[in-house]
């Protein structure tokens, strides 16, 4: 399955609403899986079994609640029973209709 999920605390130290740092946290969590996964500037994508994939997400959100006393999360999955690398060859696919629009 791939997942793209989206942590943040509701909470925020400053008035400017920064959350880069309890994100970083969320983010660090995910990478230390070993798990393939990406970030981008709205959600982090990971890839995995269910169980594997919903316990980071878990203590990627217990890593943010230990800064706030309120957290958000948004998750959305693709659900794909025996498929692996999904990340990458959907983008692949997109590209190469993309590119035979192009031409």
């Amino acid at each position: 399955m791939i997942v793209a999920f989206s942590v943040a605390p509701t909470h925020t130290p400053t008035a400017d609403a920064e959350m880069s740092e309890a994100v970083a946290r969320a983010v660090r969590i995910v990478r230390a899986s070993g798990l393939p996964c990406e970030t981008n500037a709205m959600f982090t994508n990971i890839e995995g079994e269910w169980d594997e994939v919903m316990d980071v997400i878990r203590r990627a959100t217990e890593v943010v609640a230990e800064v706030s006393p309120r957290v958000s999360l948004v998750i959305k999955a693709d659900i794909r029973a025996g498929y692996s690398g999904q990340m990458q060859q959907k983008v692949a696919s997109l590209e190469k209709h993309l590119s035979a629009e192009d031409k």
